[in-house]
């Protein structure tokens, strides 16, 4: 399997401000791409796009392929379901979105310090097994936003898991919070091939401060800033497949230029990595991905992602994006909440993945964006 995958997590959208308005159009146009270059491998969830995102996959891919010419990752998203009762349910309504009658890959959902004990609780191990055994899903895993230890202490209870998704990027290989390298490393000493999410932290690895671009133009003046983020995740011990949310059809021309025929990144590149990525740690106030599980279930409807983009733009480019943020912020504002309504539920918390202190951060974006 060639290591790009289809991440269909950031599609094109019609309207900016509706995540379920999808430019079908663009998809199609973008999966023909992929599969032409000879790349098979799409992931989705239930949850991205609300909602939309496996239909989406439904009309671009599977009403227009025979099922064998992809793979397709779906999983059981844990803060969707309240009871075990529910599986059977959520599972067949997957199918029907997907329009297929069986699923390759099949992970639970981002398990992490609240998901793992839930998933315990309601037997979903079990769950993904007996779908295995029955046929309905080909390869069972997960996808895993806790630390080292927690991922060990997975793999060992749970040896017929076969594969684990994990965030790994140049920016985040030695933070203390997310253990890029330490996970990828448990993963390798158990056997377990991994799939890579966020190899662009969210975007803020393909739009990098001035300084670290010019360093990275230096050596490869016609590599764009991502194509170095996803070299180096696939060129990691064990990496399988690295995840692409690609949402325009100039990002999936890019990462097929330097994908169909991937190089590993070498010594040299991975020191000049390692330069850039202390330029992008000084610039970057609030190290948010936009995944939106932070948005769920949010009782004020709060922009999250959306703020904290405008608050990193304000703090990285200075006063020449104010005019700018300021239209935007506006023009959020009139559907959804302001960062001062937040009325400190924590729920948002509870499911970030890179465990952010939102609610702290949506009051430094209150004090910057609402004066």
């Amino acid at each position: 399997m060639k290591k790009l995958g289809f991440g269909l997590m950031r599609l094109p959208l019609l309207n900016p401000e509706d995540e379920s308005s999808i430019d079908i159009e663009t998809v199609k146009k973008m999966a023909d791409a992929f599969l032409a270059a000879g790349f098979t491998y799409f992931d989705t969830a239930a949850c991205y796009h609300d909602g939309h995102s496996e239909t989406a996959f439904r009309e671009a891919v599977a009403r227009r392929y025979p099922r064998e010419a992809y793979t397709i990752t779906d999983k059981l998203t844990m803060f969707m379901v309240d009871s075990e009762e529910d599986f059977p349910g959520f599972f067949a309504g997957q199918l029907e979105r997907l329009g297929v009658d069986y699923i390759d890959y099949y992970w639970l959902h981002g398990l992490e310090k609240n998901s793992y004990p839930k998933a315990e609780a309601l037997h979903a191990f079990d769950f993904v097994r007996k779908l295995k055994e029955e046929g309905k899903v080909k390869h069972i895993g997960f996808s895993f936003h806790g630390d080292a230890a927690m991922l060990e202490e997975i793999l060992s209870r749970y040896p017929y898991l076969e594969y684990v998704q994990l965030q790994l990027n140049y920016l985040d290989w030695e933070d203390a919070h997310v253990q890029s390298r330490l996970c990828c490393e448990t993963a390798a000493r158990h056997g377990k091939p991994v799939i890579v999410m966020e190899p662009v932290k969210g975007g803020c690895l393909a739009s990098v401060p001035e300084e670290a671009e010019k360093l990275l133009r230096r050596f490869h003046p016609e590599q764009s800033a991502a194509s170095w983020a996803i070299r180096f995740a696939a060129s990691q011990e064990n990496v399988m497949v690295v995840l692409s949310g690609m949402s325009e059809e100039g990002q999936m021309e890019d990462n097929l230029s330097y994908m169909k025929d991937f190089q590993p990144v070498t010594p040299e590149e991975t020191a000049i990595l390692a330069q850039v990525r202390e330029i992008i740690q000084t610039s970057i106030a609030i190290p948010c991905t936009a995944c939106r599980y932070c948005t769920e279930g949010c009782p004020q409807h709060i922009a999250i992602p959306e703020y904290f983009g405008f608050y990193n733009d304000l703090k990285r480019f200075g006063p020449s994006q104010m005019r700018n943020v300021r239209r935007r912020f506006k023009q959020l504002t009139e559907k959804n909440g302001r960062p001062s309504d937040c009325i400190q539920c924590g729920r948002c918390e509870e499911r970030c993945p890179q465990h952010l202190t939102i609610r702290k951060y949506l009051e430094d974006a209150a004090s910057v964006l609402e004066v």
